[in-house]
């Protein structure tokens, strides 16, 4: 659903919602004033919904260039009396930690709504970390909905909480609810202007003094949190019985539908929670009466088993809990696997056969690939045939965005992959410590998201390494989000990344287009040997635009681009282009000659120069220049 026109005429109607747009628009009821989040998969489609309706609403939302600055920006807001919510992937906490652990100290005078989405299973991440754990750590509250539906309600709620308690909130969403689509009934609209009015206090001034005192009154703020979350309207106890199950978040839905379908309702008791941290001691203690034995489901941690193994402990309650012994730790939850823990639970089968997570077997394996017309193809390809030709020793330093493909083969050119601006800051050491040559890939909004501090840290050490800024001018992997890389945003202002490496003080910096792969060649062989004779880092800024954007616009425009074709009498079967370039539009025919599937080809030509025999062409004749504009 897209956040556009007159959004007040829905109010009263229930639609079709991903989860994550349930929280933009529970964000909207809930009186936001400023929305501000770095995009990563499973979180960007709630700031993205917010910024189509801030255009309609007259509110501030806008993509910052990583969590820490989006938290800042947020927090600022919130602290001078306004709403304002910030959304990142569960990694992208880690970058912002350090102000989200101040933000509880020091309070706030609107709302502070901060939104994780966490990635059980890892389908888009580099880890499967529990968010929940920063809520215990920082003194901040979290909450789980179960369903889009109430992903909506419980976020409108979290403002009212969140400004009531003068303390920031964290909402923990996961990958199954984010993507998940679900009826939602939408209520009015109760959006502020972002205009706030920060009164001086030295609670905002983190000196130490300052800190001990509001670490006193943090705590005091706590006890009403453990108050509030008594009466919240998303926790609930259901059915009878001497067997209890405690289910947050999306475990209660999955949980609700195995007691329906094994005919257990009204037989065994369901503790349904929203509030996770911290648990509400109260409800819990009356789910507990008459029980004999309790099983905790819930994705990875066990975060609410051991706070409900803590209270029974306390309580000489005489109960046995049950939890990760039978679900287990890893991967996300399904319904088979939530059925077999509490048949396990039940004595229906034996607690060695329930499943412990895992992907689906029996499906064939279908890596993803870089599309057709990726500009990050050419280069892989020419960077790796350098190194195999001059046999360089080469240690390639990733990081995270679609270029993280270019580990896959026949490229091989991610040899290390830790987090988002790392492939520079492990470049450092590497160059450094070792004699191979090393080459640090990163993407233009990484770049600017963790790349500057560790560029600047490779020009103070003296780092010979080369650094190529992979520029297609968007944030590709997460939806194609503006960042500084980005030209033609109204009202923002566009930054050359080479403009920004050489105010650092890189000396080497040169910009190339990586469908010439000439010029990669000639120009990677010269960064290679600047960086080692002058024991400094050498930056290579490849700029072409995303081929999905420029499919998209010329299609837009109404430019005919033609597929490109393999002339058979010139084909000699080398296998370069599908094998080595490796480009999903072409294939091997049955005689291991190339086949191109206009379906798929984009007409950007770049497997042209693969070719020694030039028996790739394009289809028909076009105006070259004009397409070329478009790519730029």
């Amino acid at each position: 659903m897209r956040f556009r026109g007159d959004l007040n005429k829905l109010e009263g109607k229930t639609v079709l919602m991903l989860g994550n747009e349930a929280v933009a628009w529970g964000a909207l009821e809930g009186g936001i004033g400023v929305a501000t989040a770095y995009p990563g998969t499973p979180s960007s489609e709630i700031v993205e919904s917010l910024v189509d309706a801030a255009r309609e609403l007259g509110f501030w939302s806008e993509w910052a260039v990583n969590e820490k600055v989006a938290f800042e920006i947020a927090y600022s807001a919130a602290i001078s009396g306004i709403n304002a919510l910030v959304a990142m992937k569960h990694v992208g906490m880690n970058v912002a930690a350090d102000p989200l652990m101040s933000s509880a100290y020091t309070g706030v005078r609107g709302s502070l709504v901060i939104v994780t989405a966490d990635d059980p299973s890892m389908w888009s991440s580099q880890n499967e970390q529990d968010n929940r754990y920063y809520g215990l750590h920082a003194y901040i509250p979290v909450f789980e909905p179960h369903s889009p539906s109430e992903a909506k309600e419980l976020t409108k709620y979290l403002f009212d909480l969140s400004r009531r308690i003068g303390h920031p909130v964290i909402l923990r969403m996961t990958t199954r609810i984010s993507h998940t689509r679900g009826p939602v009934k939408l209520g009015k609209i109760n959006v502020m202007e972002p205009k706030g009015k920060f009164i001086k206090e030295d609670r905002f001034v983190l000196i130490p003094a300052n800190a001990r005192r509001n670490r006193l009154e943090m705590l005091r703020r706590w006890e009403k949190i453990k108050e509030e979350i008594e009466h919240i309207p998303f926790n609930k106890v259901e059915g009878e019985g001497d067997a209890l199950i405690v289910a947050p978040g999306i475990a209660y839905a999955y949980v609700k539908e195995v007691v329906r379908e094994l005919g257990l309702e009204g037989r065994v008791r369901v503790l349904k929670l929203s509030s996770v941290v911290p648990v509400p001691r109260g409800l819990l203690l009356r789910a507990l009466d008459g029980v004999k034995r309790v099983l905790v489901v819930e994705e990875l941690e066990d975060i609410v088993e051991k706070e409900v193994k803590a209270v029974v402990a306390e309580e000489s309650l005489g109960v046995e809990v049950k939890g990760k012994e039978i679900v287990g730790y890893p991967y996300e939850l399904t319904l088979a696997r939530v059925r077999k823990s509490i048949q396990a639970f039940l004595g229906h089968v034996p607690a060695e056969e329930v499943s412990k997570g895992g992907t689906v077997t029996g499906l064939p394996v279908r890596p993803p690939v870089l599309c057709p017309g990726c500009p990050y193809r050419p280069l892989f390809t020419e960077v790796r045939r350098l190194i195999n030709q001059e046999r360089l020793s080469v240690v390639a330093a990733g990081d995270i965005g679609c270029y993280s493909l270019g580990y896959n083969k026949p490229y091989r050119l991610q040899d290390i992959i830790i987090e988002m601006g790392g492939s520079i800051g492990t470049g450092i050491g590497l160059a450094n410590f070792t004699d191979d040559v090393v080459i640090s890939i990163i993407g233009d909004s990484t770049f600017f998201h963790a790349g500057l501090p560790p560029l600047a840290n490779a020009v103070y050490m003296k780092s010979p390494l080369v650094v190529i800024v992979l520029d297609n001018m968007v944030t590709a992997m997460t939806g194609h989000q503006p960042s500084p890389s980005t030209k033609g945003v109204p009202g923002r202002r566009y930054i050359p990344i080479e403009e920004a490496a050489k105010g650092l003080g890189v000396r080497f910096v040169k910009v190339i287009d990586p469908f010439d792969m000439k010029e990669v060649r000639k120009t990677v062989l010269e960064a290679i040997k600047f960086a080692r004779e002058n024991s400094e880092p050498a930056v290579i800024v490849a700029r072409r635009r995303c081929a999905l954007e420029v499919v998209r616009d010329l299609r837009r425009a109404g430019v005919k681009v033609p597929p490109y074709i393999v002339l058979e009498d010139k084909c000699i079967a080398c296998r370069l282009c599908y094998d080595f370039f490796a480009c999903p539009a072409i294939f091997a025919k049955d005689d291991g000659k190339a086949y191109i599937d206009p379906e798929l080809c984009v007409g950007c030509g770049a497997c042209a120069q693969v070719c020694p025999t030039k028996a790739i062409v394009p289809a028909e004749k076009y105006d070259k220049d004009k397409v070329e504009s478009f790519w730029r």
